[in-house]
């Protein structure tokens, strides 16, 4: 089954952009087919900032076994919130490889509609994250159409997922045994 990670950075709680990061994972994928963990760090910040915290490493090694996390944060000064840069901040170079990643943002506006492809796809990248799909970038005064925009991202994003599956299945007929690789293949092929 495949193993859904759910990451929001946003500093309240039941966010809004966690409503649209569960949104986009069942617009995604077919009810039944994965089972998911949503980390709402503005829940965890009593151990956010310690170094070292066994509670933040059971939640790092939850992500970094997913074969799919969606990472979402809120604009704050044009980027990501500092919360969610201390989650992704506990995982060393190429701590996220064998992960595929979408990154989604929320905004007051489309003054900052790049967010997700400028400054959170090129620090998931850096963690070793697949990220082939465009990001979610998702204006919140919008939020009475959320289910038709997330659907169609999805719509027009799980065609890419989709081309990735004959790469999948090529790479893994030369390469039967490359253990997480092969893990995370499940996924595409959900």
């Amino acid at each position: 089954m495949l193993k859904v990670s759910i990451v929001v950075g946003n500093p309240k709680a039941q966010s809004r952009t966690l409503r649209v990061a569960e949104t986009l994972v069942r617009a995604l994928l077919e009810e039944g087919s994965y089972e998911s963990t949503v980390i709402d760090l503005a829940e965890h910040t009593d151990h956010i900032f310690r170094w070292h915290s066994d509670h933040m490493a059971v939640l790092n090694q939850t992500v970094a076994e997913s074969n799919l996390v969606v990472v979402g944060s809120p604009t704050y000064k044009a980027t990501y919130t500092g919360l969610l840069k201390s989650f992704l901040d506990r995982y060393p170079h190429n701590g996220l490889r064998g992960v595929t990643a979408i990154p989604v943002m929320t905004g007051a506006d489309l003054s900052h509609s790049m967010g997700p492809e400028v400054n959170l796809r090129p620090l998931l990248v850096e963690l070793g994250a697949s990220v082939p799909t465009r990001g979610l970038y998702f204006v919140a005064s919008q939020m009475d159409h959320m289910e038709e925009i997330v659907a169609a991202w999805a719509d027009e994003n799980a065609a890419v997922l989709r081309l990735l599956q004959p790469l999948v299945e090529g790479v893994l007929a030369k390469h039967p045994d490359h253990g997480r690789a092969s893990a995370a293949s499940e996924g595409l092929r959900a």
